[in-house]
């Protein structure tokens, strides 16, 4: 049967990765000779011709990712925005208006400089932060620029015979069906099915997070798991030999390995993320409010005054009034500033945006393995055969770890630390080594002889628990030796078991009298060894965890472990830091799951164990379908694809380049506390961002009631277009230090997310109140401060004087407007009575009495003469002040009525 024929037995419609995985997983259930039968290959290995039907079919091992955009695109899409397209039409409208279609001598570019200004200050700042952000993907494939040893044939032209041999080939020429040989060091080339296997000890880490080796064999596996990581005679791309040989099948290549579909997901576009999507629902509803409310004033302007060209520039300028075109530079500098907080506290922010997210997030999942533990071996018990804590078990162990020639491992390291700890470090002085069996995967276990001062010589021999017993025939409890028997026997086994169950590695610990002859110690000599304790290690959490995640329980953040470990080990830590793990999902529940099964239960588990990338990132997207806001943190390959699923990717200081670069944000430092202050700054930003939405829209929503009003009734436009932009602009000065503003604690404590409705509310309940005191303003300047400064009532006027009537008028209005919009800042940017109970930051306080101040000067200046103002009179300033602080009490009225009914102010 050829290969076309097995392949074409396939007709389902699946993803290219799914029918990978498949492939795999029946591989993984055949053994070698029928898998070299299904891809036409032997011992021999391929020709060149074999090599390109099968590249031709399987496609080739290269990992691709997409080409990055152009600087220029990049730079473009930084200006594509509802606000910028909204105030680059105006501006266009505006250029068409004040200097093509102006009458000679009166072309005016003061407004279009303003916006244009505006719009590429904030296009510029958010083009730079996205241009500091990497390439992951790209990472990714260069990890794996190394080359392989496979089999091939080729034909040799002098003898004319076909020749076999093994061959180094870079990485990128593996094919599917490919002999692989493998041996210690070597990274492995494609997902492999393993035909034989001796000793062979893989690292998985980079997908799994598992720290320890995972061993691997040839036979063929008789499993039910639908995930192909947790079969142990199948090997990864990417994944590295820590020791032995072997040989292999090729299965899957390029982007159709567990790494490349990794690569594919980073390179998919990330769903758009919970401040993104707050942004731009806000945008909508004021763009929407505009569309609606520019075109009434300009009926309403055009039909009462006659002249549609004033109108309509009286239009254009209440678009823009109604635009807070200050908004992206408002939350640039929000991001900027905390940014510039985190960084003190060592935190790099990749993506400013995701500083907001942080605050926002309510969920926040965490691999287990360098994350929340110290991905370190640590000796936490040493014990005897009953399960007492024993030094003289401690003690043998280090000497056996010290004298050891050759690598020591992770283990005996944590014993040579636990023992300098225990000031057991110089016990090596009252010992010399004479003899050493090595470490081999056959015994599991590995002697030193060593001789005490007194001439005595013992050798001490560590290995796993089951290896120890099997050449142990006495035991050693208190200093008394005794044979081991089927019950003492049982007892330790079943302790080790509990150890196990509690997530950590057992080692057992034996000890004999021997004398040295001219022959060397051998294996054999180990036997008939007193059994003397086991060593218990622990992967433990970083000390900073169980206190992070309280913290973070404080501020509504609810943290979820998903991990590639095993379930013991997860749970024990867990349960360590006090996270719920009377529950656990594994991987193999979370495959058979669809998703909406799926997006019921991640809200009832708090723990997910023996995971695979894919289904991390697939119970992260579960989770943010669901409503939340989703923070990820994690340090492996495994990691990358539910970081990039996540509103928000965090990295810790030992995490893979490739982590580092899919995350948003970095902590260089092990202390996990620092997630709180990044959930506070956050939340903090959230805040000082809705401030400014919610004042400037209220705002301007009431101006533009009150332009109606006034455009109804008053014989002349109650602001010029320009005077209109000026007090923006002036206002919009008063805010910049809102990002500097002092939060109430008790905002702090929710997790915050936008909602564009509350927006709507607010401005429909806080806008028509000042819209009630403009035209209390109105009434004021138009039948009593005007008219005794002009001589009489605008009616009665000739056309002089009625010019100074309309300055006189618009100065009157823009002084008020300025007064109450900027101190109604101080109003509405907390629940709590201002200047009392909330007191506003010094920056923030400084600049709106700047403020207030330039903009009740200007009609007595030269600028003001420029703005068509006059000079307001003393006599209207108690009138303003009477009308300023009844503003501010209904104002405070009103807002603790909008408290009441909705909960909440912000």
């Amino acid at each position: 049967m050829t290969k076309k024929d097995l392949k074409g037995k396939i007709n389902v419609p699946l993803s290219k990765t799914e029918r990978a995985r498949r492939r795999l997983l029946r591989a993984a259930s055949k053994d070698g000779n029928t898998l070299l039968i299904q891809y036409d290959n032997s011992i021999a290995g391929y020709d060149e011709e074999d090599v390109e039907e099968m590249r031709e079919e399987y496609g080739i091992n290269i990992i691709t990712y997409q080409t990055e955009d152009t600087i220029l695109k990049r730079f473009v899409g930084a200006f594509i925005n509802p606000f910028t397209i909204v105030l680059i039409t105006l501006a266009t409208v505006s250029f068409f208006t004040d200097v093509i279609w102006a009458a000679p001598g009166s072309t005016d570019l003061t407004a279009i400089i303003i916006i244009v200004t505006m719009v590429f200050v904030s296009g510029m700042l958010r083009f730079i932060q996205e241009f500091r952000s990497g390439n992951a993907a790209k990472h990714l494939s260069e990890m794996v620029e190394t080359t392989v040893c496979v089999a091939r044939k080729f034909h040799d032209s002098e003898s004319g015979d076909t020749i076999s041999e093994k061959k180094e080939i870079p990485m990128d020429e593996v094919v599917v069906g490919d002999m692989v040989y493998l041996a210690a060091g070597d990274m492995v080339p494609a997902d492999m099915r393993i035909i034989t296997a001796k000793d062979l000890f893989i690292s998985q880490a980079s997908l799994t997070g598992e720290s320890e080796p995972v061993e691997k064999f040839a036979s063929h596996a008789i499993s039910a798991s639908r995930n192909p990581l947790e079969y142990k005679n199948l090997a990864f791309m990417g994944t590295n030999v820590i020791s032995g040989s072997a040989t292999a099948v090729a299965i899957t290549v390029g982007d159709d390995t567990i790494l490349g579909s990794i690569a594919k997901q980073l390179q998919t576009k990330a769903p758009p993320t919970s401040f993104e999507k707050g942004v731009s629902s806000v945008s909508w509803v004021l763009i929407r409010f505009m569309l609606i409310m520019v075109p009434i004033v300009l009926l309403v302007n055009g039909f009462t005054k006659g002249n549609w060209l004033e109108a309509f520039l009286f239009a254009l300028s209440i678009a823009v009034g109604l635009t807070p075109e200050m908004l992206p530079m408002i939350v640039s500098a929000n991001l900027a500033k905390g940014a510039g907080s985190m960084a003190k506290k060592r935190v790099i922010v990749k993506n400013l945006n995701s500083i907001q997210n942080f605050g926002a997030m309510d969920v926040l999942c965490t691999d287990k393995t360098g994350t929340i533990t110290q991905d370190k071996v640590i000796l936490e018990l040493h014990l005897d055969i009953h399960g007492n804590d024993n030094i003289d078990v401690l003690r043998y162990a280090f000497l056996n770890s010290h004298y050891q020639t050759g690598l020591k491992n992770l283990m005996d390291i944590s014993i040579i630390n636990f023992a300098s700890e225990a000031k057991l470090i110089n016990l090596w002085v009252d010992f010399k080594k004479v003899d050493e069996i090595p470490f081999d995967f056959n015994r599991r276990r590995m002697s030193v002889a060593v001789e005490n001062m007194d001439g005595n010589i013992e050798l001490i021999t560590k290995g796993a628990v089951e290896e120890m017993l099997s050449i142990s025939s006495h035991a050693d409890y208190n200093s008394e030796i005794m044979p081991i028997t089927e019950e003492l026997r049982e007892e330790i086994i079943g302790a080790c078991r509990k150890l196990n169950d509690r997530g950590m590695r057992v080692l057992g610990l034996a000890r004999k009298a021997v004398s040295i002859t001219d022959k060397a110690l051998s294996s054999a000599d180990e036997s008939d060894m007193i059994f003397m304790g086991y060593l218990a290690f622990l992967d433990p959490p970083k000390e900073s965890t169980a206190a992070a995640i309280t913290a973070l329980g404080e501020y509504g953040v609810k943290v979820k472990v998903l991990t590639g470990d095993n379930d013991g080990v997860t749970r024990t830590v867990c349960r360590s830091v006090g996270i719920d793990a009377h529950r656990i999902l594994l991987g193999s529940d979370v495959e058979g799951m669809d998703d909406d099964e799926l997006k019921k239960t991640v809200d009832r588990v708090d723990v997910f164990a023996k995971l695979s990338p894919s289904q991390k990132a697939r119970i992260v997207t579960a989770l943010r379908e669901d409503g939340h806001t989703v923070g990820y943190m994690g340090d492996g390959i495994n990691d990358a694809a539910a970081m990039k699923a996540a509103d928000v990717g965090i990295s810790v200081d030992t995490a893979v380049d490739i982590a580092k670069e899919s995350a948003n944000i970095i902590l260089l430092e092990k202390d996990l506390m620092v997630l709180e202050e990044g959930v506070i700054e956050g939340r903090k930003i959230y805040a000082n961002i809705i401030k400014y939405i919610k004042m400037t829209a209220s705002s301007n929503f009431g101006n533009m009631f009150s332009v109606l009003a006034a455009s109804a009734f008053l014989p002349f436009l109650p602001m010029l277009p320009i005077q209109i932009l000026v007090l923006n602009l002036i206002y919009d000065f008063s805010c910049i230090a809102i990002p500097w503003d002092n939060v109430d604690l008790d905002f702090l404590r929710k997790p915050r997310k936008w909602d564009a409705s509350s927006i709507s509310r607010f401005m429909i309940w806080l806008g028509p109140v000042s819209s009630v005191f403009d035209i209390a303003t109105y009434c004021l300047l138009f039948f009593v401060i005007c008219p005794i400064f002009s001589g009489g009532p605008f009616s009665a006027l000739d056309e002089d004087t009625r010019r100074t009537f309309i300055m006189l008028f618009h100065s009157g209005w823009f002084v008020e407007s300025l007064w109450s919009q900027t101190l109604v800042i101080h109003m509405i940017r907390t629940p709590k009575l201002p200047f009392f109970q909330s007191r506003a930051s010094v920056q923030l306080t400084l600049l709106t009495t700047l403020g207030i101040a330039v903009g009740t000067i200007i009609p007595y200046t030269w600028l003001g003469s420029q703005l068509n103002m006059a000079h307001l009179p003393l006599h209207y300033f108690p009138w303003l002040c009477g009308i300023i602080l009844t503003y501010m009490l209904m104002a405070t009225v009103m807002k603790k009525v909008f408290v009441w009914k909705y909960g909440e102010l912000l």
